[in-house]
């Protein structure tokens, strides 16, 4: 059973975490996840500010 969450990642983050976290939740580049918060998602800035807000931090590893 697969118990990956959502989170904000603590190691690849520009700003607050949120497109690493989503790149490490389905295992694509955060580069891509920019890309498409840049230039596909209409209210990306509103949808980012959400989920920097409401994402819990990724455990830090050792």
């Amino acid at each position: 059973m697969n118990n990956k969450k959502l989170r904000r990642s603590t190691t690849d983050r520009s700003l607050h975490g949120v497109c690493g976290g989503i790149a490490e939740f389905f295992g694509i580049s955060s580069f891509l996840v920019r890309l498409l918060f840049i230039f596909v998602i209409p209210g990306s800035l509103f949808i980012y500010l959400i989920l920097a807000n409401t994402l819990a931090d990724s455990p830090r590893s050792l």
